[in-house]
C-alpha cells in the first residue's frame, strides 16, 4: 500500500490551522500517523493548561492525516470530518501532546479512526473516535 507522505506533511499538517498550532508530523505510515502539538503559551486556556479546542484540533488533523495517508489519490481529492466523539481523560499541563491516529475501518467513502492523545510523559489525555468522508 502506497503511503501518501507528501500529502500528509504538505497539505494536512502544512495547512494554515495546523501550522498556526505548530503541529508537527512525527511518523506517517499507511493508515497510521503520529503528530505532535508542541506546548507553548498560545495553546493554553488558564495557566499552563492546554485548551480543549487545541486538543480537539490536534485530534481532527491527526484523523484527517491518517485517512489521507493511504487514500486512493486517483479518486476525488476532497474530504471532510463528518463527526467525532472526544473524551478528555486528564488535564494537559505544560507538556507537548502526541496524537496517534489509526484508521480502524476504511470503506469506499467513509473511514473511522481511533485517535489517542498522550502528553510527553505518556499520560493519557484524550481519546476520540472520528468519522471522515472521502470524496
Amino acid at each position: 500500500m502506497k503511503v501518501n507522505d507528501e500529502v500528509v506533511r504538505g497539505m494536512i499538517v502544512g495547512a494554515p490551522l495546523a501550522r498556526l498550532l505548530g503541529i508537527v508530523a512525527e511518523a506517517v505510515e499507511a493508515d497510521r500517523v503520529r503528530l505532535r502539538l508542541p506546548y507553548r503559551a498560545e495553546v493554553t486556556t488558564i495557566g499552563d493548561t492546554v485548551h480543549g479546542g487545541a486538543i480537539a484540533s490536534l485530534v481532527d488533523v491527526a484523523a484527517t492525516a491518517a485517512v489521507w495517508s493511504a487514500a486512493d489519490l486517483t479518486q476525488s481529492p476532497r474530504g471532510t470530518t463528518i463527526g467525532f466523539t472526544l473524551n478528555f481523560l486528564a488535564a494537559a499541563r505544560a507538556r507537548d501532546l502526541v496524537a496517534t491516529a489509526v484508521v480502524i475501518q476504511r470503506g469506499r467513502t467513509i473511514c473511522v479512526c481511533d485517535v489517542q492523545v498522550a502528553d510527553s510523559d505518556g499520560t493519557a489525555i484524550a481519546r476520540s473516535l472520528v468519522t471522515y468522508k472521502v470524496g
